[in-house]
């Protein structure tokens, strides 16, 4: 096997438990925000949410070294390939810290932990969409058109991504609060509040991937 072909296969794995992991926390999601369910139920239920979003937050995080990697071996979409092995330990890094953030989720530590790799996110996300957008404009890095098209839609998904990285952590919040106190209505209503407004932006989040996708499938040459 050649390397672009091993890069394109694990693009297309990391991609798969993306979309799959989101899917399958958007279902889980309903038995977690079910006030009708007790306490000790919908936690087993918020703890099955976690372990299958772990892999979609992994394939996010390994789409962006994979397209990287690829970008400049195989198409020449942009001039940093001498900077490939420094990417990889960048985002390798930045993986690790995804994975303590889920092992310690439980507690204070995991908590600042995914504040931290929120944070991250703060510099990446604007990095690649001006990065991106200059290029679409036609003055930018990125050399091929449907490489920078397909790295802005990423970039937007990303922020739709904190957002629903941070329902998932306020989840955790309001559990630990309603252990502490018992259900309320201002803790169920809060439950409801955002899981409304993540399941409405879940729907965009699938769409744009595939269009991601359909973007690195058809390499459209405009």
């Amino acid at each position: 096997m050649t390397t672009y072909v091993l890069l394109k296969w694990a693009h297309i794995v990391a991609m798969v438990y993306w979309l799959g992991g989101e899917w399958g926390v958007f279902q889980t999601s309903y038995h977690v925000t079910n006030p009708r369910l007790s306490l000790e139920e919908r936690r087993r239920h918020l703890e099955t949410a976690y372990r299958i979003d772990i892999l979609a937050r992994t394939g996010i995080v390994l789409l962006f070294p994979l397209g990287f990697h690829m970008g400049a071996v195989a198409y020449n979409a942009h001039p940093w390939g001498d900077d490939i092995p420094l990417v990889w330990v960048i985002m390798l890094s930045w993986l690790a810290l995804t994975w303590a953030a889920f092992f310690k989720r439980e507690t204070d530590l995991g908590i600042r932990l995914t504040r931290i790799d929120e944070s991250l996110r703060y510099v990446f996300i604007p990095l690649l969409l001006g990065v991106s957008l200059w290029s679409l404009l036609g003055d930018g890095p990125l050399t091929v058109t449907w490489y920078a098209a397909k790295v802005f839609i990423y970039s937007l998904l990303l922020i739709i991504g904190l957002i629903l990285r941070f329902v998932m952590r306020h989840w955790t919040i309001i559990f630990r609060e309603i252990a502490i106190q018992g259900p309320t209505p201002a803790l169920e209503g809060q439950l409801a509040r955002e899981i409304s407004i993540a399941r409405m932006l879940a729907y965009v989040y699938w769409i744009g991937i595939g269009t991601v996708a359909m973007f690195g499938v058809a390499k459209a040459p405009w």
